[in-house]
């Protein structure tokens, strides 16, 4: 049972809680010993916030995931984990997280727990909301974000990051509709109701736009954020977002993938060899150029 818990917890989707180090990398403070720490204890208990998330998600969903063809081997689907377990588990989790988030920070509690809750309204209703269940999920993201910077001083942080996150998360949740929208094209009894109120050819036109956006704001970002706009050597990482959008664009039309965005990025090389040259880059022009 408790192999099956730790799978329940989705581990492999705690790189999304990454986001949580974007404050700290874009401030110059990934070497400074304090604020390094509050981050890495921060996203510890994310990483269990998330968790407790994704078992009362499951508890939600267990008749739609048992019509999926590999959803339904989710532990809580399967039946391996009860319900009360999974509920109570997804307490205890809760219940850590929002304490030691207090002591770390009483602005990152509160964005924990709004985060909780935001999820917890999208796991019973926002989820079934046509393009509205996409901007949930890319508010999860705005507030991992938001979550790191309140655990330390910013002092170069550009908001604009904060619209490129918005925007990038919008990329890949409007991908991942597209990719369960073909999944169940032949079962569509079987698929989410959300799934009704989208087309492959209306998503196509909601990629195409976030995509474009997101380029743009990032680039605005490398020349008008704060204390970059006298040095406009950002400006060479914008290939990289830009080749990474469009690979990731390539995958989720041409591949047709992108159904479990951080499985995507674990199994395709270019894509990973792209996202370590740009975190290279980054590293290097804002701490050693």
């Amino acid at each position: 049972m408790l192999r099956d818990l730790i799978k329940s917890f989705r581990v492999k989707q705690w790189v999304k809680n990454g986001f949580i180090f974007a404050g700290l990398i874009f401030d110059s403070q990934l070497f400074n010993p304090g604020p390094l720490f509050r981050t890495m204890i921060g996203f510890l208990l994310f990483n269990a916030i998330t968790s407790a998330v994704y078992l009362v998600n499951d508890v939600f969903d267990i008749a739609v995931d048992r019509q999926h063809p590999e959803k339904k081997n989710r532990p809580i689907a399967a039946g391996s984990i009860s319900k009360r377990a999974a509920i109570t588990t997804a307490g205890v989790l809760i219940s850590i997280s929002l304490v030691g988030a207090f002591f770390l920070s009483k602005a990152f509690a509160i964005i924990c727990l709004t985060y909780f809750i935001t999820n917890l309204l999208y796991s019973k209703w926002l989820k079934h909301v046509p393009i509205l269940d996409v901007f949930i999920i890319a508010l999860g993201f705005v507030l991992r974000v938001a979550a790191g910077t309140s655990l330390i001083i910013v002092k170069r942080f550009s908001p604009w990051l904060y619209v490129v996150t918005t925007l990038l998360a919008l990329f890949m949740g409007f991908g991942k509709r597209r990719a369960e929208l073909l999944l169940f094209s032949t079962n569509a009894d079987k698929r989410r109701a959300v799934l009704d109120g989208y087309t492959v050819a209306f998503l196509d036109q909601l990629i195409t736009i976030v995509s474009s956006a997101t380029i743009v704001a990032y680039s605005l970002y490398t020349f008008s954020a704060p204390d970059l706009s006298e040095n406009y050597s950002m400006m060479l990482t914008i290939p990289f977002v830009m080749y990474g959008i469009f690979r990731y664009q390539y995958l989720i039309q041409v591949k047709q993938s992108g159904g479990a965005p951080e499985e995507t990025l674990f199994k395709d090389t270019p894509l990973q060899v792209t996202v370590f040259l740009y975190a290279t880059s980054v590293l290097i022009l804002f701490y050693f150029f």
